[in-house]
């Protein structure tokens, strides 16, 4: 690995942390970052957007008569699990435009997002959800989403504009398997899956950080988290407790770390196309896992300026014991 990290894969439960941490990293000074984490100053990509703006299309299509396209129902899970592959698609796909510092100019960022849903889709074998929407009906979501579609694909522009020179990227993802699963969790549930679907490029780069909670812990924070009107946050949306008891209760990552033939990695084996040829490829991700267990991060939900040093010192403790097994 280079001198510091290109990649991190924040990975846990829901409520674990994670975007927690993901907030107080991008409060400290690079001298910082690279002095006690050897990470260089954070850009950052998460699925959850899109979660919320699929869950925002139902909705829409719902007021213009038709079915739900990506869930259940507004509470619900996703139709298809396999639409858990299509978000790693889609993070894919923000890889690859953030690397290549591409800025994304369109019409209508509402519908370049139902374009992209669509590609996504097809890339992992699935039917696209809204190829059969009448033409009107999509003009219509297009018309009633297009100010938040416009706002993330505005944020996803301006950091593909900056620089990446000594960045490290934190790519933020939740993952699991039903309450009571045995292991190996099934495809798609779970980060095996997730694994094997990531853009080869980010597993050549990357390591992994598990923001260590029990499901338990993870279902009470995750209650406690959520706020009126705060689902397109995420600091402060709340997961639907069918998605959690269903998709959340237990994760593989410390199966994962067990089956591995190196001590506190994680092995994926790809079978990768050069050429004309097939190839399989060993990916060895080293993980590093810090306990949240006594939960260390939620103070930095609210306002940076109402937060405790001792807390603080206490979070900021444990993240460099974490990294220091890297």
């Amino acid at each position: 690995m280079s001198e510091f990290l290109e990649t991190l894969l924040l990975f846990s439960l829901p409520a674990s942390g994670k975007s927690e941490l993901r907030r107080y990293l991008a409060s400290l000074t690079p001298e910082q970052c690279r002095g006690d984490f050897r990470m260089g100053p954070t850009l950052q990509l998460d699925d959850y957007p899109y979660v919320h703006l699929m869950h925002q299309i139902d909705d829409q299509l719902k007021a213009n008569g038709l079915p739900y396209a990506y869930y259940l129902g507004p509470h619900r899970s996703f139709r298809d699990p396999w639409t858990w592959a299509v978000l790693i698609e889609l993070l894919n796909e923000d890889y690859a435009n953030l690397m290549a510092g591409r800025q994304v100019t369109v019409a209508s960022a509402a519908q370049h997002l139902f374009d992209r849903l669509d590609a996504a889709h097809a890339r992992v074998g699935l039917e696209q959800p809204l190829g059969e929407v009448p033409h009107r009906i999509r003009l219509r979501l297009a018309e009633s989403l297009e100010a938040e579609c416009r706002a993330e694909l505005d944020a996803l522009n301006r950091q593909n504009a900056e620089d990446k020179t000594g960045r490290t990227l934190v790519i933020e993802a939740a993952r699991g398997g039903p309450n009571g699963s045995a292991f190996p969790l099934t495809p798609p549930h779970g980060y095996e899956t997730a694994f094997q679907t990531l853009d080869p490029a980010i597993l050549a780069k990357a390591a992994v950080l598990y923001v260590w909670v029990d499901p338990t812990e993870s279902r009470r924070k995750n209650i406690e988290r959520g706020r009126p009107n705060g689902q397109g946050s995420i600091l402060h949306h709340s997961v639907p407790m069918e998605v959690m008891l269903g998709q959340y209760g237990c994760d593989d990552m410390a199966w994962l770390l067990d089956q591995s033939d190196r001590p506190g990695t994680i092995r994926v084996e790809r079978v990768l196309q050069e050429g004309d040829r097939h190839t399989t490829h060993s990916f060895h991700l080293p993980v590093a896992r810090f306990d949240n267990r006594q939960d260390l991060t939620t103070f930095v939900r609210e306002d940076r300026a109402s937060w405790n040093p001792a807390d603080v010192a206490k979070l900021h403790g444990g993240l460099k014991a974490a990294f220091g097994s890297l």
